[in-house]
């Protein structure tokens, strides 16, 4: 029985996806920089490709000002390189004018034939610091005139913040059908539970004790269920899996043996959402945690000493950490995106361990928005005028 209802409760298959560090996010040793791991292109898209080839179905590209890999340009870049994975794109809401968001994102989606998938944000800008009402709001209106774009023939939207009339939706049509790419969103404020509740297909959490998992979830499927909606549900969770519990737990004390926890509080400092609700319940599983950092058996919260955001990693043998996948099933979560230190060797552990232990899917694909071939839209075989 899972948690709360779920849109794709007779789904068998997860979508398992890994992670790519545009963002100053990959390390040998946690919080030491290292120059061979920096965010430039050719070590992102060797992840991208490497990920793709080890089966992974999707792969989170995240948005920050930090150095690195601009989002939208790296996924566009990405789309002749790959056939296969899905590319989870974070959009920043407000970033972009919306109808020409929207027309990059049918741009993105028809150079990758479908495989787009994204993550709204809602996280301040750089130099802005904006009221966390406000930017739901922003956010709420990008949702429904990206929406508009894809499933009207005009976009009329009437907002607080944006009022466009009788725009023709011609140059933002996407690829894929029936309401267009899916919408991932994680967080944890009554405004953010709301615009997921409203507008959104996949509510992402962070590494929490499953009972709390549970409770958010309870809130958002209420949130749903008030606009007649049920959601699917995600973990973003890092992983170090082994052959043996030892070995995993030692490679944990292994990657932070070099951290200076000032240079820690640093890190996570710098990040636009250091100051959210979300990463509170981080902290707040690291203060739960036992004197080796473990809230859970299973569930090590010492990545949270040097990043912001998700902050905690399952840690295990190969049958423990396949477990641990299946009792968040059991929960009704659907959707994983993993990661792990240094990405392109954690990748090939999960890859080559615990990857070919899983029935994995694509949501779109499952959602019936993919195509069986090319769509009738400007871009694609409609009729151009």
């Amino acid at each position: 029985m899972t948690a709360v209802p779920v849109r794709s409760h007779d789904l068998d298959g997860s979508e398992v996806s890994w992670f790519a560090a545009l963002c100053s996010d990959d390390y040998e040793y946690l919080g030491v920089p290292d120059g061979r791991l920096r965010s430039s292109w050719g070590h992102c898209s060797r992840i991208v490709k490497q990920a793709e080839t080890l089966g992974f179905r999707n792969i989170l590209c995240p948005s920050s000002y930090q150095v690195g890999q601009d989002t939208l340009s790296f996924v566009a870049g990405c789309a002749p390189l790959t056939s296969r994975i899905n590319m989870l794109a974070a959009i920043r809401c407000g970033e972009m004018q919306p109808i020409m968001l929207a027309r990059t994102l049918a741009t993105l989606d028809h150079m990758l034939e479908g495989r787009l998938t994204l993550n709204v944000i809602s996280s301040d800008f750089p130099g802005e610091v904006a009221d966390s009402a406000y930017r739901y709001r922003r956010s709420h209106e990008v949702v429904q005139i990206l929406r508009q774009a894809w499933t009207r023939d005009r976009i009329d939207h009437e907002g607080e913040i944006y009022q466009f009339r009788n725009v023709s939706t011609d140059p933002a049509r996407p690829y894929q059908q029936n309401g267009g790419p899916l919408l991932y969103f994680g967080g944890y404020s009554p405004d953010a539970l709301e615009l997921c509740g409203a507008q959104c297909d996949v509510y992402l959490m962070w590494p929490e004790p499953k009972e709390q998992l549970a409770e958010r979830m309870r809130a958002v499927h209420a949130r749903a269920e008030a606009h007649g909606r049920v959601l699917d549900y995600g973990l973003r969770v890092h992983v170090i899996v082994r052959d043996t519990e030892k070995e995993a737990r030692d490679y944990a004390e292994h990657l932070v043996s070099r951290l200076d926890d000032e240079y820690g509080t640093l890190i996570r400092s710098r990040a636009h959402d250091s100051i959210s609700l979300g990463v509170a319940h981080q902290a707040r599983a690291r203060e739960l945690a036992d004197q080796f950092g473990y809230v859970e058996p299973h569930l090590w919260t010492g990545i949270g000493r040097a990043r912001s955001g998700c902050g905690a990693a399952l840690v295990g043998s190969v049958d423990q950490v396949l477990s641990e996948i299946e009792a968040y099933r059991k929960m009704g979560i659907r959707a994983f995106i993993f990661s792990g230190y240094p990405h392109m060797d954690e990748a090939r552990h999960f890859g080559s361990k615990v990857l070919p232990h899983l029935k994995t899917c694509s949501l779109p694909h499952a959602y019936g928005r993919v195509p069986s071939q090319v769509p009738a839209t400007p871009l694609g075989t409609g009729e151009r005028h």
